[in-house]
């Protein structure tokens, strides 16, 4: 049975999905996504050139971008020259469901004036996970490609122990390398310790920041400031997960001559196929 879907906005993730939803027979009508060259081959792909029309009354679910915006104010379409409105967007939802990704608060605000129920699929513990995965796999590809060491051997410390933490630290182990993850709360260092990795404290870490020859941080705020920084060898490679402002001191690190990756959005340049396919489980 094919259903109708609109798809505004959204990155290499949303793009893929859909494909695979039109292939699978459903018609698409999108917005934000002109610069989807590989989306403008499929006969059940419509490109709109108003928002208003990409959302016809018999659509009845509207899948944004995930995040759906990062500053508030437009959705995020990479692929557009367009900036979408949040306000517009929700306004053209009436009494339709809205499908999309680390929504903000603000949001349900104006959906409640437009009867828009909002479904934010990141909030699906599932989805965060498999998600994780994809972020894990692209940490471990940024630091093959940027130390000259192997992984095997190497010392890697993790900062955070949530789910990145968790998934990045089996999966480096996995390679041989000789991971220490840091985190602050006690049942924490003991689950660190329980899966076999070595632990240390967030709040002693000074001198043995020394000891690495790669810190990932994962937690969403200041953890290597300019007194920490002094501790970490010239060699060490820095990988920040964390959305802004990030738990690395930038400006510090570039002073000193450390090498850092900020690597924002693994998920969706890591393996967009693998995303997609979650997704389109979800949506249908």
């Amino acid at each position: 049975m094919s259903t109708n879907f609109a798809i505004i906005g959204g990155d290499l993730r949303i793009i893929k999905l859909a494909k695979m939803l039109a292939d699978d027979g459903n018609k698409i009508f999108t917005f934000g996504l002109e610069k989807a060259e590989e989306l403008k081959e499929n006969e059940n792909i419509i490109f709109s050139e108003k928002l208003s029309k990409a959302i016809p009354e018999d659509v009845e679910v509207v899948i944004g971008p995930i995040p759906f915006s990062s500053n508030g104010v437009n959705i995020n379409s990479p692929f557009s020259d367009k900036e979408i409105s949040v306000r517009e967007l929700i306004h053209y939802l009436n009494a339709k469901i809205l499908i999309a990704g680390s929504i903000m608060p603000d949001v349900y605000n104006l959906a409640n004036d437009e009867y828009v129920e909002i479904i934010d699929i990141m909030k699906r513990e599932e989805l965060a996970v498999l998600n994780t995965v994809a972020t894990a796999e692209g940490t471990i590809e940024i630091a093959i490609a940027n130390t000259n060491k192997i992984i095997h051997g190497s010392k890697v410390l993790i900062l955070g122990f949530g789910r990145i933490g968790k998934v990045l630290a089996r999966k480096l182990a996995g390679l041989s390398a000789r991971v220490t993850c840091a985190a602050r709360k006690e049942e924490d260092l003991a689950w660190i310790r329980a899966y076999g990795h070595n632990d240390t404290n967030i709040n002693v870490l000074g001198e043995n920041l020394g000891d690495f020859d790669i810190i990932i941080n994962t937690v969403p705020h200041l953890i290597l400031n300019r007194e920490r920084m002094q501790y970490i060898k010239e060699e060490c490679l820095l990988i920040d997960l964390a959305s802004n402002p990030g738990g690395i001191d930038k400006k510090e690190a570039k002073e000193r001559g450390l090498k850092l990756i900020w690597a924002l959005a693994l998920p969706r340049k890591s393996s967009t196929c693998y995303n997609g396919r979650i997704y389109k489980g979800y949506y249908l």
